[in-house]
This record gives C-alpha cells, sequence and structure tokens, in this order.
C-alpha cells in the first residue's frame, strides 16, 4: 500500500495524472490539519505515510495514512471527508470481535468496503456490518456509487438510504396523494360480496 501511496499524484485537477486535489476551502483544510495534529500527539497513533499541510497556493493536505492501536480512536469514528485513511491492525482470532467494533464504534453509515476471498468470511461480514454502511461494497473500492443505480445514503448520523442517486429520492419531495372519484356513487354501505 505505501509503495501505491507513493505513486499517487497531489496538484491541479485538470492534470489527467492527478489523483488528489486540494480540500474545498479554508475551513475543511483547517478541520483536517487538526485531525492530522491530533494523530501526531497521540499516543494511539502512528502516522506512517503524508501528513504535511499546505495552503499557500490553495488547500493541500498530502494523502496520510494513520494506523491506530484503539479501534474507538476518534480517527475511527469520525468522518473526516479528507485524504486521510486511518487503519486498526487486528489479530486474526479478534476477526468478529473487530467487526462488531466496525460496526458499534462510529455514528455514521454512509459507505462501507469488505476485501475477502473466502465466501463464508464475506457473508459472516455482511451480515454483522449490515446496518454499518448504506452503500457497502465487496471487493470494491467505497467510492463511485451508480448515480441513477444506487441510492446513495446511509443510516443513523449520516442520514436515511434515499438520498441522491436513485429515484428513491424522489420521494422525499412529493406528498403522495390518491384521488378517486365514483360516478355511480353507493346506496348502501355493503360491498357486492356481502349481499345474498
Amino acid at each position: 500500500m505505501l509503495s501505491m501511496m507513493r505513486e499517487v499524484k497531489m496538484g491541479n485537477p485538470e492534470e489527467t495524472d492527478v489523483l488528489v486535489n486540494a480540500v474545498i476551502h479554508r475551513r475543511s483544510f483547517d478541520n483536517t490539519k487538526k485531525y492530522i495534529e491530533f494523530a501526531r500527539d497521540s499516543n494511539e497513533c502512528e502516522i506512517i505515510f503524508g501528513g504535511k499541510c499546505d495552503d499557500s497556493v490553495g488547500y493541500f493536505i498530502e494523502p496520510t495514512i494513520v494506523v491506530v492501536t484503539n479501534p474507538l480512536n476518534k480517527l475511527m469514528q469520525e468522518e473526516i471527508f479528507a485524504p486521510v485513511l486511518t487503519l486498526f491492525v487486528y489479530e486474526d482470532d479478534k476477526f468478529l470481535e473487530t467487526l462488531k467494533a466496525c460496526d458499534q464504534t462510529s455514528p455514521y453509515a454512509l459507505t462501507g468496503a469488505f476485501f475477502a476471498r473466502d465466501r463464508e468470511v464475506i457473508r459472516v461480514a455482511s451480515d454483522i456490518l449490515e446496518n454499518a454502511a448504506g452503500n457497502f461494497y465487496i471487493n470494491d473500492k467505497p467510492t463511485g456509487a451508480v448515480v441513477g443505480q444506487q441510492p446513495f445514503g446511509g443510516a443513523r448520523a449520516s442520514g436515511t438510504n434515499d438520498k441522491a442517486g436513485s429515484k428513491l429520492n424522489l420521494l422525499r419531495w412529493i406528498s403522495c396523494r390518491a384521488i378517486k372519484e365514483t360516478f355511480v356513487p353507493p346506496t348502501h354501505f355493503a360491498y357486492p360480496y356481502m349481499r345474498q
């Protein structure tokens, strides 16, 4: 992963070989910088890649990878929305415990991904993480929802699973109304099947 990260080019998004560009504004830059500083100062965190921030021309945050020793660390719980990846390495015999931590650690549940080859492991993870992400990817990157085919939304603090990206979203913008007009009004309360 680190060798791939060294290939990632940061810069102007108009250049076709650039993967990472600046964050959207000063507030996002300052917020992300605080997370990186938190990681630098925490005895539960180790920055293993990146961590530089430069606002001299745009608001650039170098892609950053942080390894944490506590799955309940702030970086594992909060949505940063910037090029900061937090990793927690677990022992093989802690797999189920770690899945449960993934499900219970964050109040957010927008997008998640799980990578595995073993179909039973995938089934177990999918079951335990059922409510952990509105868009759940198996053996794929957790970005690039297919507009018009996936209801890009989540659960918990990420909202409901009917946001933009699907016709399900339209139901949020309408008030359903049904109209029935009968040209031969009823003359008795009973339905036809009730009559002898």
